[in-house]
């Protein structure tokens, strides 16, 4: 039930991409999909919204100041400038991430891959980093409306 429950989830984000043309599926949405679906998670609300933002914010933070217009894409040449401006966002994005969800009492551990997307310059317009948070805000209001028509497991 778990694999179908998370496909339901997903179903919703896939059509709004579909419909918006825009990124509202991503990796880290997966992990996130899979825990609200096996059995939800305790305080949802704050960890998952919270830690995928945090991520988000984090992320968009660190691209800004270190990596520039930089992108982690197939591939580049070994030891470039622009590699070590990446290596250094992402760094900074999981350090970044891990304290502000500590901090908020918001840990979700996908929002670590998240902040990486993001700061490794896959999804990292302001627009981007938006269409992240309202994705998890979707993907949680569709598992909460799910939840209060599903029958109880016996």
């Amino acid at each position: 039930m778990t694999g179908v429950r998370a496909a339901g989830l997903f179903c919703v984000l896939g059509a709004l991409a579909w419909l918006s043309g825009e990124p509202f599926v991503f990796p880290s949405l997966g992990p996130t999909a899979f825990v609200l679906a096996f059995g939800g998670v305790e305080r949802a609300r704050r960890r998952v919204v919270g830690g995928h933002a945090v991520g988000a914010v984090a992320g968009f933070l660190a691209y800004t100041l270190l990596a520039g217009d930089a992108m982690l894409t197939a591939g580049f040449a070994p030891a470039t400038i622009e590699g070590a401006r990446l290596a250094a966002s992402g760094t900074l994005s999981v350090a970044l991430t891990a304290w502000g969800m500590l901090a908020l009492d918001a840990v979700h551990p996908p929002a670590c891959a998240t902040t990486l997307i993001v700061s490794l310059g896959l999804l990292a317009t302001p627009l981007e980093v938006a269409i992240i948070v309202a994705s998890v805000a979707v993907l949680l209001g569709a598992h909460e409306l799910a939840s209060v028509y599903r029958k109880p497991e016996t």
